[in-house]
């Protein structure tokens, strides 16, 4: 049992949750801990990346370099935007002035909504910066996906139990003091990965040397309570789809949409395996008993 805001949940696993229902069965030396949604994370050394609108070209080397690490599987068609099978995503906004690109990913925030509105802690936030996903706790219940101010978060229907995929930060090469495999592939730099105090040091530097080429602010800084991803840009953030955010944190909300929604979501979740366990029974008792070679006997 963990204490968030000072509200206590049980964590149950996917296991748990099926015996509820009736069915039985960069040179960053960052070293992962769990630490609550709301609690305090030494954010200034957490990682960070700085994502340049002004340097990408569009190669998608960043793509490629995502599904090799994270072992996914190939698409027929380019992707058209984030899936369970596409943590990362670059699109070009035909409608800007420039025609920029922009990568799409988690912004693995410092106060990350889906972490607060997951109710079985499926959900993490590293105090080294990544938000990190545990498919053997999920329950599938989708909060995660409603809490989310980015819409990052996306559900993997091709699973017996619908489990949620996304960015992780690469959590694994930055305990393993290595960048992430994004960074690493880019061939332009438009990515560039330290501490977030680091990175915003950069971010403000670029500003102040080329005030001509950027807007003078950076995404991500204070938006949401502050993000680990940040983006530079020559042209205002929402014509690369970037939503307009204050500088709140979005927690407080989700951890009530969790604790007081999930009785029912557990409840409807026990309905609905139970109707398909129901189904599944009523099935078999009327299909008539076949031999070896298929035919009814």
């Amino acid at each position: 049992m963990t204490t968030m805001n000072n509200r206590e949940r049980t964590v149950f696993t996917r296991r748990d949750i099926l015996k509820l229902a009736g069915l039985g069965a960069g040179g960053l030396l960052l070293r992962p801990t769990s630490v609550p949604a709301s609690g305090e994370v030494d954010t200034g050394n957490a990682a960070a990346m700085l994502y340049d609108a002004t340097r990408c070209v569009g190669c998608r080397a960043c793509e490629v370099a995502c599904k090799e690490w994270n072992k996914l599987p190939p698409d027929a068609e380019p992707p058209t935007d984030l899936t369970a099978h596409n943590f990362t995503l670059i699109k070009q906004h035909q409608e800007s002035p420039a025609g920029s690109f922009r990568k799409y990913q988690c912004m693995h925030c410092v106060h990350p909504a889906c972490v607060s509105a997951c109710p079985v802690q499926a959900l993490e936030k590293h105090d080294n910066g990544p938000v990190v996903y545990d498919a053997e706790k999920c329950i599938g219940c989708r909060y995660c996906m409603v809490a989310c101010p980015f819409q990052v978060p996306r559900i993997d229907w091709s699973k017996a139990l619908p489990v949620i995929a996304k960015c992780t930060f690469c959590a694994d090469r930055i305990a393993d003091d290595r960048i992430p495999a994004c960074a690493e592939a880019c061939p332009v730099q438009a990515l560039t990965f330290g501490t977030r105090e680091q990175i915003l040091e950069e971010a403000r530097d670029r500003i102040a040397r080329h005030p001509g080429r950027y807007l003078a602010h950076i995404y991500g800084e204070t938006e949401a309570g502050g993000t680990s991803w940040m983006y530079l840009s020559a042209i205002p953030f929402e014509k690369l789809g970037l939503p307009e955010l204050d500088s709140e944190p979005v927690p407080e909300l989700s951890e009530d949409v969790a604790i007081y929604g999930t009785p029912s979501m557990l409840v409807s979740v026990a309905a609905l395996l139970g109707g398909i366990y129901w189904v599944t029974a009523r099935r078999a008792q009327h299909t008539p008993p076949c031999d070896d070679s298929g035919k009814e006997v």
